[in-house]
């Protein structure tokens, strides 16, 4: 496992839980809106969170096994780490729940990774309405893929969110409304708010300067299609 560092203590990562989060390395979009661009671009090593090391975040987590109750696993893209399911494994086999992150590139990882019962809550980026995906996320994106994977984790009993970050200048309200239709049902859907701290591509920032989206109003709009919906 490719590890970028891990942060060993979250109140936030995994809802209603103490834990842990690990960051992989790599990942297989470019969204110009990400805010961690070593970990996209596999860069693990130059993170000032901790060590990159499994051997090590494992040697952490058997001394938190009665401190903390669960390990979320986020990125870069987990999915695309060849042994992700032996890793999630053995953070199980030590009696941790799990949360994973994920962009839905690989909705073969994520069925594996489900039928096992590995995995005890997902939250997928949704990046934007499907028409518009491959433009938001950077890369040629297989769109039906991603629907692959939505469907997967509606259709599962594991506990799950869906979350859009909202970019001025990327996003229009148009599109939520096309992506409210798409995941119509779906239990939790987070608005993110755009940070524009660093950031995968520093020139996104000339296209979102003096540009404003208004999240309250896109949520007025669209919450009646989710059983929760929230703006953080």
């Amino acid at each position: 496992m490719i590890i970028g560092g891990f942060q060993k203590l979250t109140l936030i990562d995994y809802p209603g839980k103490l834990a842990t989060t690990v960051f992989t390395s790599g990942c297989s979009f470019r969204c110009p809106f990400c805010h961690n661009p070593e970990l996209v671009l596999g860069a693990g090593r130059d993170l000032s969170l901790h060590s990159n090391s499994e051997k090590e975040f494992f040697e952490f987590l058997k001394k938190r096994k009665d401190k903390l109750q669960g390990v979320c696993i986020t990125g870069g893209e987990p999915t695309i780490q060849t042994d992700i399911v032996e890793f999630i494994r053995k953070i199980k086999k030590l009696g941790f729940l799990v949360k994973l992150d994920t962009n839905g590139s690989r909705p073969d990882v994520l069925k594996k990774i489900i039928d096992l019962k590995l995995v005890d809550y997902i939250a997928m980026d949704i990046k934007n309405q499907i028409k518009r995906y491959s433009e938001t996320a950077g890369v040629k994106i297989d769109e039906e893929r991603i629907k692959l994977s939505v469907d997967l984790i509606m259709n599962s009993k594991v506990a799950y969110e869906f979350r859009t970050t909202v970019v001025p200048g990327i996003h229009t309200q148009k599109d939520f409304l096309e992506i409210a239709k798409w995941i119509k049902g779906a239990r939790v859907y987070w608005l993110q708010k755009y940070e524009e701290t660093k950031i995968l591509d520093p020139k996104l920032k000339n296209k979102t300067k003096n540009k404003k989206i208004n999240l309250e109003k896109i949520k007025e709009k669209i919450e009646k299609n989710f059983g929760k919906m929230g703006i953080r």
